[in-house]
This record gives C-alpha cells, sequence and structure tokens, in this order.
C-alpha cells in the first residue's frame, strides 16, 4: 500500500459518531501485536516511546530516535501509521515542518501535536496556528491531530469554564489546516458533545483504560479514541508482575 493510499484509508477512517480507535504503541514489535489483535491503523504515544527508550516524556525523547522509530514502525506493518510529534520539535514553525518532513520520509501519515508548552503553560493561539500552518504545507501529505492541552492543565471541576477557550482554539487550528482536534483530559460525555456539536474538525478524546466507553463516545459524536500510556503502563505491569512471580518479589 502506498503512502498516498494509506494516508486516504486513515483519513477516512475519521468518522464521527464511529471513530478510529488508537490503542497507542511504542515500537515494532508493539505496533505489530496491535495490527494482529485488529486494529485499522497504529499510532505510537510520546510518553511510552521516552520510557521504553530511557527517556522522559516531553520531547526529551531525540527527533533521530523517534525518526528510526518511526521508520521501524510504518515498515513492520501495512496499516497507517501516526506519530506523537509532542510540540512539534522545533523552535520556529519553520523548523518543525523541516522536522515533520523528515519524520514523513519513514512512511508515516499522520502526527500528533500539542499546544502545551514543556515546563508549563500553553501556546498562544496565533504562534500555534502558524505552526500547524507551517505543518500543513509542507510536501507530503500527513493527517495533523492538533491537540489542546486546555482541559489537561486545568481542574476537572472547571473543564466547564475552559469550554469557549477550547473552542476557540479548535476553530483556529482548523482555520490554519489541522485535520482533527484532540482534547485529552476531557471527561464529562455533556462537554464532550458540546465540542463535537460546535468543532468543525472530527474529535479525538483518550480513552485511558476505559474501553468500555468508546461505544458512549461514537454516541457523542467523536471521531477518534486514543489511549495515551495506558497501553505501556499496562504492559510494564504485566512485565513486572511475571518477574515478580520467577523472582519472588513483594
Amino acid at each position: 500500500m502506498s503512502q498516498k493510499t494509506k494516508f486516504d484509508t486513515f483519513a477516512a477512517l475519521h468518522v464521527p459518531g464511529d471513530p478510529v480507535v488508537l490503542f497507542n504503541i511504542w515500537d515494532a514489535g508493539s505496533a505489530r501485536a496491535v495490527e494482529k489483535a485488529g486494529a485499522k491503523a497504529i499510532a505510537t504515544g510520546s510518553y511510552s516511546v521516552a520510557e521504553a527508550n530511557g527517556y522522559s516524556d516531553g520531547e526529551s525523547t531525540p527527533l533521530d530516535l523517534v525518526t528510526a522509530n518511526a521508520s521501524w514502525i510504518a515498515a513492520s506493518v501495512d496499516l497507517p501509521v501516526s506519530i506523537d510529534f509532542e510540540t512539534g520539535y522545533g523552535d520556529t514553525p519553520d523548523e518543525s515542518a523541516f522536522s515533520l518532513e523528515k519524520l514523513a520520509q519513514t512512511g508515516i501519515v499522520g502526527v500528533n501535536i500539542e499546544d502545551g508548552l514543556i515546563g508549563g503553560g500553553l501556546r498562544a493561539v496565533e504562534d500555534q496556528s502558524a505552526r500547524l500552518k507551517a505543518l500543513a504545507d509542507i510536501e507530503t501529505s500527513v493527517w495533523i491531530n492538533a491537540r489542546t492541552d486546555v482541559f489537561l492543565q486545568t481542574a476537572p471541576d472547571n473543564h466547564d469554564d475552559h469550554l469557549d477557550e477550547a473552542l476557540e482554539r479548535g476553530a483556529a487550528y482548523a482555520d490554519a489546516g489541522a485535520n482533527s482536534f484532540f482534547v485529552p483530559g476531557l471527561t464529562d460525555p455533556v462537554l464532550i458533545a458540546k465540542v463535537c456539536e460546535s468543532a468543525s474538525l472530527p474529535v479525538n478524546v483518550m480513552a485511558g483504560s476505559n474501553s468500555s466507553f468508546i461505544g458512549e463516545f461514537a454516541q457523542l459524536g467523536v471521531g477518534r479514541v486514543s489511549f495515551g500510556p495506558y497501553p505501556w503502563r499496562q504492559a510494564m505491569k504485566n512485565l513486572a508482575d511475571a518477574a515478580r512471580n520467577v523472582f519472588g518479589g513483594g
């Protein structure tokens, strides 16, 4: 399957009310396992990739390693692959676009990019929009999942107060060329439904460990469901439990 065909396939999977489910992986082996389990697409999580390679989350994983890992993953499966691109690996929009050009050469067809700044806070809407436009303008077609950290950086009890801000960011990101809108941290069904009703892009929510919510998310109009670091954490728990059984650890 060509890269263009994989891009078109991936794009077609983003259907509000019938979401694509991404059980986030971290390397070629985990990608193959998820593919065999019946996935329609593959996506990494930056936390999982970082931890699997001895780094901490927050763009500390070198871009060369992220790119090499993406290449191994894309070559190991027949499915479309999306890579967690964190804040874009670049101090400027042009530098971020250059990094994405390198990443796109691996055969991946999508990236996730966040507006949360490393160390805390949010990138200004205008600055993030400029970054997204630069990414959308690269020669290779790449599906851009624009993530806002508005809800991750506020307490759940206050999420209602930040809904308008999130929707404003979603509208600006759509205008800049993003293809879907990611709202991790948002779990209130009423608010999720409002985002889905108002956003012009397919909406991505994070399921965490709650796979039973996928049907509910579909009813709310969600177009994409991901699992973030949960698969990695569960895999490492299973590994640690098995090791304790061998070594007799507490």
